[in-house]
């Protein structure tokens, strides 16, 4: 009999359930999206905490469906805060710890509490290049998240990043006042990926975003590409936005390798599936050993925390 484990995110985006097993396969790999109206930015807390609990129970039917009869339940992971210090708090992580709780208590099995940035991260380092390592820097860019961490064994710690908006943030903001659905990003990429099929953009109205010991800000980007919006084709903006992305986060890694001296770069997060950012950034990465992982586990999902409650089990 082989064991698994049941794995549990509600973010701010998505509500996801995964079943990984203990020679490290995914069972099931269960995303969907929370609805968003159209023309609005994001959900409140409550909203989205009312959506996970209303889904929640038919993708727990759906991922216990998918459990082959010579695997048993042995743990469940759940994302219980967003980043793994005091005082990280969310609403939307209580839908999931609740119901993982509750199947806890029912199947007899040990419950693990992991914070949502903890799950990205380890989503995107199984099977990767950076999996072994004892010691590198992870990006971790979502809708809400701009952060560079140093990860040392279970030790994260935030090391860089933006001190304003995340570069989720500035994408679903022009996406949607380009009338676009939140959230945008696939769609910024799908464009900017036409209009740069063949090769970067030249010529960049946009300024440059500005890197300063790891540290960038984003509100001026954003503001500027509002101000474009309506004078340039919806595709050249994208492909200029996307480029200031690569820009930035080809020099935050640069600068952060360099003054912590390591070469293992790891992204994750909902940006770093871009396909744009993919094809372009490891040029600009040259000497460093980048990872970008599954664009599967790059968004939010819940393989990451089922993982890592799998270690504490199986390690």
């Amino acid at each position: 009999m082989y064991r698994a484990v049941l794995g549990i995110d509600t973010s701010n985006y998505k509500t996801s359930v995964a079943i990984v097993s203990q020679e490290g396969g995914i069972i099931c790999n269960l995303q969907r999206f929370l609805d968003v109206k159209k023309g609005e930015r994001g959900l409140r807390q409550s909203v989205a905490l009312f959506q996970h609990v209303n889904r929640l129970p038919e993708m727990i039917e759906e991922a216990f469906a998918a459990l082959p009869p010579d695997v048993c339940l042995s743990g469940v992971a759940v994302s219980s805060r967003p980043r793994p210090v005091d005082g990280s708090y969310m609403p939307v992580f209580l839908a999931g710890v609740s119901i993982a709780r509750s199947i806890a208590a029912a199947k007899g099995v040990p419950l693990f509490f992991f914070s949502h940035q903890e799950g990205h991260v380890a989503a995107v380092q199984y099977a990767s290049l950076v999996e072994a390592s004892p010691r590198f820097l992870s990006f971790h860019l979502s809708g809400g998240t701009t952060e560079c961490l140093l990860v040392e064994g279970n030790h994260i710690q935030i090391v860089g990043g933006s001190k304003d908006l995340a570069f989720g943030q500035v994408l679903d903001r022009v996406g949607v006042a380009l009338g676009y659905a939140f959230p945008c990003g696939q769609e910024l990429d799908r464009l900017a990926a036409e209009e740069g099929s063949n090769g970067p953009v030249k010529g960049n109205l946009l300024p440059k975003i500005k890197c300063s010991e790891g540290y960038i800000n984003l509100s001026g980007i954003e503001t500027k590409c509002q101000q474009m919006i309506g004078h340039i084709d919806d595709k050249q903006l994208s492909v200029m936005l996307m480029e200031r992305v690569c820009q930035a986060m080809a020099d935050l890694a640069q600068q952060l390798s360099k003054k912590y001296h390591t070469e293992d770069i790891l992204f994750a997060g909902g940006v770093s599936a871009s396909s744009y950012i993919r094809k372009y950034l490891p040029d600009r990465l040259s000497g460093l050993k980048c990872c970008f992982g599954d664009p599967a586990l790059s968004c939010d999902n819940a393989v990451g925390v089922a993982l890592l409650g799998g270690r504490k089990i199986w390690l």
